[in-house]
């Protein structure tokens, strides 16, 4: 009997995948995302040093009015505003956009549209 890989092992998969070709340097670090199934979060990340340069997530004390809501929409648009707005304070404009092998629709991609809206590059 052939056993079926779950839904998290082919999202792995595809991240792997995805890792290969995606590279953040000092000038152009990489947005990674991860979703869980009650948070999302964000980390601009150089992989040339291995340094995370700027995080943020739904469990930042910023994002508290989210805390009911921090697997919807809302909460994902609010973390990449407030991703895009420290990458900013750091002189980051442009990054790489690491979805993390999940499919670019819904929230990760209203994060994406909220950290562009925000002024960040992707």
């Amino acid at each position: 009997m052939i056993k079926r890989k779950s839904r998290n092992d082919m999202r792995l998969l595809r991240h792997r995948r995805i890792r290969k070709r995606l590279l953040g340097t000092q000038e152009k670090p990489r947005l990674s995302v991860f979703r869980s199934l009650k948070h999302i979060y964000v980390q601009v990340i150089d992989d040339e040093r291995g340094h995370t340069l700027v995080s943020a997530s739904t469990l930042d004390k910023e994002l508290r009015p989210f805390q009911a809501s921090s697997g919807s929409i809302e909460a994902a648009k609010a973390v990449g505003q407030l991703v895009a707005r420290r990458a900013l304070e750091r002189g980051i404009a442009e990054v790489v956009f690491d979805r993390g092998g999940h499919a670019y629709h819904g929230k990760v991609k209203a994060l994406a549209d909220a950290a562009r809206e925000a002024g960040l590059k992707l």
